[in-house]
């Protein structure tokens, strides 16, 4: 597979986003593992998750965990494989999600998530969403304290603005590698973030690329575009879209959430999708 950059390594321009296979309509984990092999199997090498990927309050980290016991039991080497988590977004087990931006939360979640992944260092720890009671020099300081104190390879921010952006790069000392943002078709409102990663450097992992869990499926139906080229190519809307995704920026890297093995494989193969430049154009008209 392409390969684009992220901080100082190297992963696969298309990731996975565990998402699906942790909360609501999640598969049984046989099928969960077997679509993360998948995934390893057509050289992916970027896992997102965050330890509020699950369901009950009894289970947080459910799909870290998860993620951690598939990479272990998968057959190849796995040496090369970037698992990126977050901090900061909690469920309470009812089904809304809450904040907690504290440092002290921050720097405990941390902690729990290292044990649930089995490393001595997190490959990339996200600060997930801003908290409004706590200032975000605070939350971004306790990331730079993890970065610090080496439980953390790589410094990112989820959802940030660009006055974030700036900020959260200026407390990390020019070490903030990642921004993870929703973006897609339906969602552009983050277009002034991606440009701004574009200018820095910075990697930005488009969360939801396709749309959301429940409407990635109908992404040609809602995009009559996408769907137009998806069919002059002989190749689905889903490929369309992260191919599209791709030649914003060399510094996008989309995570489609996946839950099968073949839709992960049919994210991989957009990589090989070349589209000119007059579909491009028609579809950030879409």
């Amino acid at each position: 597979m392409q390969t684009r950059t992220i901080g100082e390594v190297q992963v696969g321009a298309i990731g996975l986003g565990g998402m699906p296979m942790s909360i609501e309509g999640r598969p049984d984990e046989r099928r969960s593992v077997a679509t993360i092999h998948a995934a390893l199997e057509a050289g992916v090498t970027l896992i997102d998750t965050a330890d509020a990927y699950h369901l009950g309050a009894h289970e947080v980290g459910h799909n870290e965990s998860l993620i951690a016991r598939a990479v272990a039991e998968y057959g190849g080497d796995t040496s090369d494989v970037l698992i990126a988590t977050k901090g900061g977004h909690l469920r309470p087990g009812d089904g809304s999600w809450t904040l907690n931006g504290s440092p002290e939360y921050l720097k405990k979640a941390c902690d729990a998530s290292l044990e649930r992944l089995g490393v001595e260092a997190i490959g990339l720890y996200q600060f997930h969403r801003p908290d409004p009671r706590v200032p975000y020099a605070e939350s971004v300081g306790a990331i730079r304290d993890l970065l610090d104190a080496g439980k953390i390879r790589f410094a990112g921010v989820s959802n940030a603005d660009p006055d974030q952006i700036r900020q959260a790069g200026e407390i990390l000392g020019g070490r903030l590698v990642s921004v993870q943002n929703q973006f897609s078709p339906k969602f552009r409102s983050s277009e002034p973030e991606l440009e701004l990663c574009a200018e820095l450097g910075i990697a930005f992992l488009p969360w939801s690329p396709l749309g959301g869990i429940a409407q990635a499926g109908e992404l040609g139906s809602r995009f009559a575009v996408f769907a137009d080229v998806a069919q002059a190519h002989g190749v689905s809307p889903q490929q369309v879209c992260l191919a599209w995704l791709l030649a914003k920026a060399p510094v996008v890297i989309p995570i489609p959430g996946s839950s099968r093995p073949e839709t992960i494989r049919d994210s991989v193969a957009a990589t090989e999708l070349k589209l000119s430049a007059e579909e491009l154009t028609r579809l950030d008209a879409a």
